[in-house]
């Protein structure tokens, strides 16, 4: 996980997603909490994953673990959202480009997930850069 300062809720998610325990993403989610994730592997192949903690839970049990690695090469605060363009790799190599945004509640928790990811668009010559504000949390 490539980490960033200014979008640090989202980091420490993929940091999460990324280790050998992604169940931990579970402890950062609000009560209210409800995801999307359209999950591209080209060629117009995707499936989306929505729902609350149980469509979240459905999602990670499905996917692999440590073998990807997001890197976040965008980020920025909005009010209380947290807005990131990045990529994985898979053994150092491009796999995807992701969008991801997330909403928080009052308790820093992330209530709104929305994620999207494609191994069809490459944003080529980007390097960590990072704008916005401080995050309020």
């Amino acid at each position: 996980m490539t980490a960033t300062a200014s979008t640090p809720t989202l980091a420490r998610w993929f940091e999460y997603m990324d280790s050998d325990d992604p169940d931990r993403v579970l402890t950062m989610i609000s009560p209210d909490f409800v995801m999307s994730v359209q999950f591209s592997r080209g060629a117009g192949q995707s499936t989306e994953f929505v729902g609350d903690r149980d469509g979240l839970i459905s999602y990670l049990q499905q996917r692999e673990k440590s073998t990807l690695v997001h890197h976040i090469d965008a980020g920025a605060v909005v009010g209380a959202c947290e807005l990131v363009l990045g990529r994985t790799t898979r053994a150092e190599a491009f796999e995807a480009s992701f969008n991801a945004s997330a909403q928080f509640d009052t308790d820093g928790k992330v209530r709104r997930l929305l994620i999207a990811r494609t191994p069809e668009v490459a944003f080529d010559g980007l390097t960590a850069r990072h704008d916005g504000i401080d995050n309020p949390h």
